[in-house]
């Protein structure tokens, strides 16, 4: 069996001005990645705000990307610290004709490895769709071991899981315990390309908002097993970090505003704007890799 998501996904951010959504900068920012050949798209994901979007915003979004870009994928983000929640996330997606459904592992309730298990196995009964697990312990405190991945990556329903640890040596523990057609997808732009070398299938993004082009051939190369695109990416790690001075999406809103694909780069509270010390770090950043 073929594996369901490859290639290059950008976890799309939500574009705002007065507390509403820009639709004109967020489809501005939807064809920019299409013409930047990215494969696939995730809504509702924590770099689309998805804590502070209500449920008809996240619909509208879906059916703007779906429109404006008819042949990618697109993931939809699902995922809740209640178990029920959840359900009722994927539920919805049943009838809205995703490709699969993204789910964090639980934050702030700190389940242990049985209850993550159950969590993820509750979901993936309840869904018609491709479950996509996401394990970010930087944002979850609680992460899946080897084992509790090898285990869930049996269920019919779940097909992969976005991997953000930065962690090489743990996905290659990983790639021992899952099945052949087991979707690996990293969620840490600085090590995807490694990721990739090393037996993921890809990458969802944030730095892939700014550089689609680059950022897709790399992880097609390093799919290939081109170490090259590992050395390419190395003269690019300022930008990425960059937009990691302060909690994604702050500073990668900062710099499609900067770049001119987004109008603002507002956000709901509890975030805010770009701290003004690293508005010129950016900006000299972005200058020097000919972004602006």
């Amino acid at each position: 069996m073929s594996k369901i998501f490859q290639g290059t996904y950008t976890a799309l951010a939500t574009p705002f001005v007065e507390g509403k959504i820009d639709w004109k900068s967020f489809e501005k920012l939807v064809q920019n990645q299409v013409d930047g050949g990215i494969d696939g798209f995730v809504v509702n994901g924590t770099t689309g705000e998805s804590p502070t979007l209500q449920k008809d915003e996240v619909v509208h979004l879906l059916q703007k990307v779906k429109a404006l870009a008819p042949t990618q994928k697109i993931i939809l983000g699902t995922g809740s610290n209640s178990t029920q929640t959840s359900i009722e996330n994927v539920e919805r997606a049943n009838d809205l004709e995703v490709d699969g459904v993204l789910v964090v592992v639980p934050y702030y309730n700190k389940p242990p490895q049985r209850g993550l298990v159950a969590h993820f196995e509750s979901i993936a009964e309840k869904s018609r769709t491709p479950v996509v697990m996401y394990n970010v312990p930087g944002r979850t405190i609680q992460s899946l071991s080897a084992e509790s991945i090898g285990e869930l990556s049996k269920h019919p329903n779940i097909s992969g899981l976005k991997e953000s640890t930065g962690d090489l040596e743990f996905l290659k523990k990983i790639l021992n315990v899952v099945p052949k057609d087991f979707c690996l997808l990293s969620g840490d732009d600085g090590t995807a390309v490694d990721f990739c070398l090393n037996g993921g299938d890809g990458v969802i993004g944030v730095v892939t908002h700014l550089i689609p082009n680059q950022f897709s051939s790399w992880i097609r190369r390093a799919r290939e097993k081109d170490p090259q695109a590992s050395v390419e990416l190395k003269g690019w790690m300022d930008l990425i970090d960059g937009i990691y001075v302060e909690a994604n999406p702050i500073p990668v809103k900062a710099a499609l505003q900067k770049m001119g694909i987004f109008q603002s780069a507002e956000l709901r509270l509890p975030l805010v704007e770009l701290d003004q010390k690293f508005q010129k770090g950016l900006q000299e950043c972005l200058e020097n890799h000919q972004l602006i």
